[in-house]
């Protein structure tokens, strides 16, 4: 009898959560619609890059431009170096300042979780002030300039990203909320200190935390640019996004590299510029578009570790 009594719940539970067809044909709907709002905008800057510069003057962006050209790519790759050497600086500074970051982030976390540290209240005021009150752009200009001597240097593009009171506050709450205290006590008990805890049971248990950080870190370093206009003269140590910035605003930067031995003037009037812009956009986007997949790969893996079982 209590099995039939199971079977019949089970059989409802099945009917309440089956999604009629109807309703899936609208969710598909629904994810088409927001695919296509994601993709056509890259798909329009891409059409633009591959225009020729007389017909955006003649007719504007189009998304299928009359003349096609590759003349926006051949010009980048006459500046292959700079370019190079900007996108390596990106790669460096997103790498190096995701680690970093998720290291300090993750133990700082994990620090201000635990209830029978003495200075949790004090240190999580440190942590939450700053989300609230800022100290200021000019303070934090000299700080890092006068005192700390990062002007010019990789640490000015690393360092005043990397920990975020809001990343830190994230991996408070999954510590404190999916981290039972039997475990950590149980493993006191076994004579495991705080470091060795925090290596071999809360990191392996954190791995969705852990990916979507590194997710946020990631895609913040990449998508920098303000720290190389505030700390960097140097172009050598501009970022990909910076050079972009500064191709922007002012022509300049790439007349100071010309490829041939002509005046400023002729190179930029030889420059294609809005398809040379929406290239260095394309070039931008490719990297961290294939790095993504990668991401979430191990964010969704993630999701299935570290289930305690009763």
């Amino acid at each position: 009898m209590a099995r039939v009594k199971d079977g019949q719940m089970a059989d409802s539970l099945v009917r309440l959560n089956r999604i009629k067809p109807q309703t899936n044909v609208i969710f598909n709907i629904l994810f088409a619609v927001f695919a296509l709002i994601s993709i056509i905008p890259v798909f329009f800057v891409f059409m633009i890059s591959i225009s020729s510069e007389d017909a955006i003057r003649m007719n504007g962006y189009r998304f299928w431009p009359e003349a096609f050209s590759a003349e926006a790519y051949t010009f980048l790759l006459r500046e292959a170096e700079a370019i190079l050497r900007a996108l390596g600086i990106s790669v460096l500074v997103s790498v190096v300042g995701t680690i970093l970051g998720l290291f300090l982030t993750s133990t700082m976390g994990y620090v201000i979780s635990r209830s029978n540290y003495k200075l949790n209240g004090f240190m999580t005021m440190v942590v939450f002030i700053p989300m609230i009150f800022n100290g200021g752009m000019m303070s934090s200009y000299v700080i890092n300039t006068q005192f700390l001597h990062l002007g010019d240097t990789v640490w000015a593009l690393i360092l005043p990203l990397c920990v975020s009171s809001f990343n830190v506050v994230i991996c408070k709450t999954f510590f404190k909320t999916n981290i039972p205290d039997s475990i950590i006590e149980s493993a006191q008990i076994d004579g495991a200190g705080q470091l060795k805890i925090f290596a071999r049971i809360a990191l392996p248990l954190s791995k969705p935390m852990l990916a979507t950080i590194a997710l946020f870190l990631c895609f913040g370093y990449w998508n920098d640019w303000f720290q190389s206009t505030l700390y960097i003269n140097n172009n050598a140590l501009l970022s990909l996004q910076a050079f972009l910035n500064r191709i922007q605003s002012s022509l300049e930067v790439l007349a100071n590299n010309p490829a041939l031995g002509v005046s400023i003037q002729q190179y930029i009037n030889s420059m294609p510029q809005e398809g040379a812009r929406m290239a260095m956009a394309i070039i931008i986007i490719v990297p961290i578009a294939c790095s993504y997949p990668f991401f979430q790969k191990y964010f969704i893996s993630g999701l299935t570790v570290g289930a305690v079982k009763g």
